[in-house]
């Protein structure tokens, strides 16, 4: 791939995360706010999976870090939590490739789950009190929503020819 190739792709890329950056960000109601998914997981997940060379744990660090300053939370809370979602789907990539939607479904529930519990481990371990019951609920919705986001990112990636 030549050089405006590639930058093409990490521009489009970087676009799909910023879209999920300020999907996260939307205000919305106080009774919806344990139902928004993990945008910015669910486009890490797709990108690790997709395109494992471009898109792997430094992406998911420098995405978290950019979420710990956006939510103004412990700097690296989110970056740790996010590297290691990006490493283990990375791992998994050609795994998660072959399986059907729902399989790839309940993967990425687990993903999003891991992710949950550590960002949550963190904060107990500041002297905050997590609730574990919003993070559910947030994985599960990611879950059924994941078919949604893979189709979509999927349709984005192979119309700029990104591999």
């Amino acid at each position: 791939m030549n050089r405006t190739g590639s930058t093409h792709g990490g521009l489009i890329v970087a676009t799909t995360f910023v879209v999920a950056l300020l999907l996260s960000m939307l205000p919305g109601p106080e009774w919806a706010e344990r139902f928004r998914p993990d945008w910015v997981a669910l486009v890490l997940i797709y990108w690790c999976m997709a395109t494992p060379g471009r898109v792997g744990v430094g992406i998911g660090w420098l995405v978290g870090l950019i979420l710990d300053v956006l939510y103004g939370s412990v700097l690296g809370q989110h970056a740790l939590a996010m590297a290691v979602v990006a490493y283990i789907a990375h791992r998994l990539h050609l795994q998660m490739r072959m399986f059907p939607r729902w399989q790839q479904a309940a993967t990425v529930l687990i993903l999003l789950m891991i992710n949950q519990i550590l960002v949550l481990w963190i904060k107990g371990v500041l002297g905050e009190a997590p609730t574990l019951w919003p993070s559910l609920t947030s994985s599960m919705v990611g879950m059924v929503i994941w078919p949604l986001v893979f189709i979509i990112l999927r349709d984005v990636r192979r119309r700029v020819q990104l591999s």
